[in-house]
C-alpha cells in the first residue's frame, strides 16, 4: 500500500498515517486478558470437527474502497478477485445491481422456514423469473476428489471431498456466508438455502430452505454449534435486511425469528454487521446494535445511554466494538469514532480507546492483542494501523517504510472482522504486502513481521515467484499462512505453510496437490480454514457465465490425509 500523509503530532512514529495518539484514559474496569490467540487472534471457542475453528473469514484482493469501509448501511462493491484468482465474466455486468436489488423476485412477505432442497413441496418457496435451471449429472463429494487426485505426487495431501454448487441461483449469483463448523458439520448459507455437510467426507447431512435471501451472517458460531443469520423481510426489490433467523448447525432444524426494529428514519436496515459472542448475537448497523440471546432469541440490549453507540462487534471470546460517536440525529459529517471492549450480554463498556478525530474504525485485525485499521477520507484513501494494549491502551503503529502493504477484507458495510492478510500474537503483528510483478511477470509478495511494542519491522520473507502469501493465524510461536497456488503449471498446488518468530525459510505444513491448482484458482473469493492438519477452501461468492456451469460450480474443496 502507498504510505498515506503524515498526520501525527509529536513523539509519534512515521508511517500509516500516524493518526493516533496515547490515550492516558481508559473508561470502566481495563481488562488483561490471558487468552492464547487464535483466528484473528482471538481465543478459539470449543470446536471438535477435523478443521476446528475456522482460521479466517471471506477475503479477496479489494479494489480502491469507494464507500466507508466497516460502516452498515455502505453499498456493496463488486466481488473482488481473491487470491485463487478465477472471477467469472459474463454475469459480473449484472453483479453489483443484482446484489444492491438483493435479486428478489417476488413479493409474498412470506416470513417462515421450509425444509428441503430446491424440491417443489408445496410450501411456498421464491423462484427466480425465466428459465428453470438443470444440475448436470450429480457427482458425489468422493468421486470429485479422486478427479482431482490424478497425478498427485508424493509429499503432497490428498483432496479428500469436492462438493458443488447445485443451488439455483437468481441472474447474478450470490454471496455465500459461512463456512462455520461444528463437531463434524460443516455448513454454509447462499440466497435461501443453509446446508450442512459432514467434514470428514462432504456428504450432505442436511438442507433448510429460507423465505428469503441470506444478507448478513455472522463469521463463527456459537460454541454449541448455532447461528443466527440476517434475511431480507421479504422478496420485493430493496427489502430490508431486518429478519434474524437462528439455525441449530448440527441438526438443520430452523430454529426461533425475531425482526429487528427500527428506531427512526436514519436507522439504515439495508446491511448489517453480525457477530456472536457466546450466547449472544449482535446486529449492529450505523445508528446502534441490538443484542439477542441466541438460546431463546430474547432482546438483551439496544440503544445504549448517551451519544455514542456501537455499529459492530468482533465474533469470539473478546467482543471489540466500532463506536460512532456522531451528534444525533441529524448530524451527516463523520463523528468521533472510539473502540470499545464490551460485555456483549449487557452493552457495558470494559475499556475505551478514543479514535483521532476524523478517523473511522474500518476493521478489526486481531482482537487479542487489539490490532485495528482505520480509514480516512471519502475515499479511504488513508489507512493506518494501531496497535493496543490488552486494556486499551495505545501501544503503537508498524512503520511501513517503503513497502506497500495490502490486507484483504470483504464487501464494505460488511463484518468487521472478515479480513486476511494480518495475524498478530503478543509480540509481533504479521502483514502481507501488496502483490507486484516479479521478474517473471507474475504476481508475488513478502510477509513482514513487526514487533507490537515499537511498530518496527523484524524482518521480511518473500513468498516463492508467482505465488502469494497470507497470514492465517499464530499458533505454537509461529504463524501459519496460505500460499497460494501459481496461475500457471508449476509443479505446486500451494497450501499451508509456517514461519517461526525469527523468519527463515517457509516451512510446508499441508501441500496441496498440484493437481488440483486448477481447481482451486476456479473458486471466486475463496475462504481458507485450516485445523487438525487439514485445510478448506470454500468459495465466497458463486456465479458462472451459464446457468449449467453456474450448477456444476466447484464451491468447496477439503484437503488432507
Amino acid at each position: 500500500m502507498s504510505q498515506p500523509p503524515q498526520q501525527g503530532g509529536p513523539g509519534e512514529p512515521e508511517g500509516f498515517g500516524a493518526p493516533f495518539e496515547p490515550q492516558p484514559g481508559v473508561y470502566g474496569a481495563p481488562v488483561a486478558p490471558s487468552l492464547k490467540p487464535g483466528p484473528y487472534g482471538q481465543s478459539p471457542q470449543p470446536q471438535p470437527g477435523p478443521y476446528g475453528q475456522p482460521s479466517q473469514p471471506p477475503y479477496g484482493y479489494p479494489q480502491p474502497p469507494t464507500v466507508p469501509y466497516g460502516h452498515p448501511g455502505s453499498p456493496p462493491s463488486s466481488p473482488p478477485d481473491g487470491p485463487g484468482g478465477g472471477r467469472s465474466r459474463g454475469r459480473l455486468a449484472a453483479l453489483v445491481a443484482a446484489v444492491l436489488a438483493g435479486v428478489l423476485v417476488i413479493g409474498t412477505g412470506v416470513w417462515f422456514a421450509v425444509g428441503g432442497d430446491d424440491a417443489d413441496d408445496g410450501k411456498p418457496v421464491a423462484k427466480e423469473s425465466g428459465a428453470s435451471k438443470k444440475p448436470g449429472p450429480q457427482v458425489t463429494p468422493a468421486a470429485g476428489a479422486d478427479e482431482l487426485n490424478k497425478g498427485r505426487k508424493d509429499g503432497e495431501a490428498k483432496v479428500r471431498w469436492v462438493e458443488k454448487n447445485g443451488v439455483d441461483l437468481p441472474q447474478g449469483g450470490a454471496r455465500v456466508r459461512g463456512p462455520w463448523f461444528t463437531g463434524d458439520i460443516v455448513a454454509k448459507a447462499v440466497y435461501r438455502t443453509a446446508s450442512g455437510h459432514s467434514a470428514e467426507d462432504g456428504t450432505r447431512k442436511w438442507s433448510l430452505r429460507l423465505p428469503a435471501d441470506v444478507c448478513a451472517a455472522p463469521t463463527l458460531p456459537s460454541p454449541d454449534g448455532k447461528v443466527v443469520v440476517g434475511l431480507r423481510s421479504d422478496t420485493s426489490d430493496g427489502a430490508p435486511c431486518d429478519r434474524l433467523q437462528m439455525i441449530d448447525l448440527t441438526t438443520g432444524k430452523a430454529g426461533w425469528t425475531a425482526t429487528v426494529e427500527r428506531t427512526g428514519m436514519q436507522d439504515g436496515l439495508s446491511h448489517i454487521v453480525m457477530a456472536i459472542n457466546g450466547d449472544v448475537v449482535t446486529v449492529g448497523r450505523t445508528t446502534l446494535t441490538d443484542a439477542y440471546r441466541i438460546s431463546d432469541g430474547e432482546h438483551l440490549w439496544g440503544t445504549l445511554p448517551g451519544t455514542c453507540q456501537p455499529y459492530g462487534l468482533t465474533s469470539g471470546d473478546i467482543a471489540l466494538a466500532a463506536v460512532d460517536c456522531r451528534k444525533r440525529p441529524s448530524d451527516d459529517d463523520v463523528g468521533d469514532e472510539e473502540v470499545r471492549r464490551i460485555d456483549p450480554a449487557t452493552g457495558r463498556t470494559v475499556w475505551t480507546y478514543k479514535v483521532k478525530k476524523g478517523w473511522k474504525v474500518d476493521r478489526f485485525y486481531s482482537v487479542d492483542p487489539p490490532v485495528v485499521s482505520l480509514r480516512q477520507g471519502e475515499l479511504n484513501e488513508k489507512w493506518a494501523i494501531a496497535l493496543l494494549n490488552p486494556d486499551g491502551t495505545y501501544r503503537a503503529q508498524p512503520v511501513p517504510g517503503k513497502e506497500d502493504f495490502e490486507v484483504q477484507c470483504g464487501e464494505p458495510g460488511e463484518n468487521l472482522d472478515d479480513c486476511l492478510g494480518a495475524a498478530a500474537d503478543s509480540g509481533t503483528l504479521y502483514l502481507a504486502t501488496k502483490p507486484a510483478a516479479g521478474a517473471d511477470g507474475e504476481l508475488t509478495n513478502s510477509v513482514v513481521a513487526f514487533d507490537l511494542s515499537t511498530g518496527k519491522a523484524k524482518w521480511k520473507v518473500p513468498a516463492p515467484p508467482a505465488q502469494t502469501l497470507h497470514p492465517l493465524r499464530v499458533e505454537n510461536g509461529q504463524v501459519l499462512l496460505y500460499l497460494t497456488p501459481p496461475p500457471v503449471k508449476a509443479g505446486n498446488g500451494g497450501g499451508i505453510m509456517a514461519l517461526g518468530p525469527q523468519g527463515g525459510a517457509l516451512r510446508p505444513v499441508l501441500r496441496h496437490p498440484a493437481s488440483a491448482a486448477t481447481a482451486v484458482t476456479g473458486l471466486f473469493d475463496p475462504t481458507i480454514r485450516f485445523a487438525g492438519g487439514r485445510s478448506l477452501i470454500s468459495s465466497g461468492y458463486i456465479t458462472a457465465e451459464t446457468d449449467e456451469e453456474e450448477m456444476d460450480l466447484r464451491t468447496m474443496i477439503a484437503f488432507g490425509d
